[in-house]
């Protein structure tokens, strides 16, 4: 395996990164939203659910691209 292959393995595995900022930020947005309308929390809560889910995702993807990269020749 060459190095330059490790190094883009590497950056992939970086969308980790982005997706834990991702992760914060809407739960940080999604705990102020429900403390300025209580009322809307069901709405929030869906929104928030589906958010999580796309930043997790995309780290997941991120780590698959890496293992695709080292692994396959």
């Amino acid at each position: 395996m060459n190095g330059l292959a490790m190094i883009a393995a590497g950056i992939a595995v970086m969308a980790g990164i982005g997706g834990g900022i991702g992760t914060g930020i809407a739960t940080s947005a999604a705990i102020k939203a429900t403390v300025k309308q209580p009322k809307a929390a069901g709405k929030i809560q869906g929104i928030f659910i589906m958010a999580t889910g796309l930043c997790g995702a995309t780290a997941i993807y991120g780590f698959i691209i890496s293992i695709i990269i080292m692994f396959v020749k």
